[in-house]
């Protein structure tokens, strides 16, 4: 019995994780701290609802993943995609959130995170033979890029 009383007590430990000794409002605190200093590292631009479909949009980002700044405007102004000047906007956007906001030398910048998001899907319909009529979706996308400074070394 007491064997089996511990046990329950040492599960429920488990669960509760190990106490900080923090309120939930210095937990708030903290963690908004954490994130303003990922903010400072990390530069963010978004763009919503793009009327091109996120499949063809992932071509083009897989393009400048990882890449200098400069180098990834270079490929994109050379890509015959229709998703290039959109992406090339965006990315020309966080750079300059970096530039104006955190005051980070452009030189210094990589593309670290880029992805696309599907966004809502508008539904058409094409007439067909003999009365009938087919949907077609008109998918949209949302595209975000993250720059922050290149590590050194």
């Amino acid at each position: 019995m007491q064997a089996k009383e511990q046990t329950e007590e040492q599960m429920k430990a488990q669960r509760k994780g190990p106490r900080t000794g923090l309120t939930k409002k210095q937990k708030r605190a903290q963690k908004k701290a954490q994130r303003k200093a990922y903010a400072r590292e990390h530069v963010m631009a978004n763009v919503n609802n793009v009327r091109i479909s996120p499949r063809k949009v992932k071509l083009v980002i897989d393009l400048i993943r990882g890449k200098q700044v400069g180098e990834a405007i270079a490929i994109l102004r050379h890509t015959p995609k229709s998703a290039s000047p959109v992406v090339e906007k965006l990315l020309n956007s966080a750079i300059a959130n970096a530039e104006h906001n955190f005051q980070i030398d452009v030189n210094k910048l990589v593309v670290e995170k880029v992805y696309v998001n599907q966004g809502p899907t508008l539904k058409r319909f094409r007439p067909r033979a003999m009365g009938r009529a087919s949907r077609i979706n008109k998918r949209t996308s949302h595209i975000s890029i993250v720059v922050s400074k290149k590590k050194e070394g």
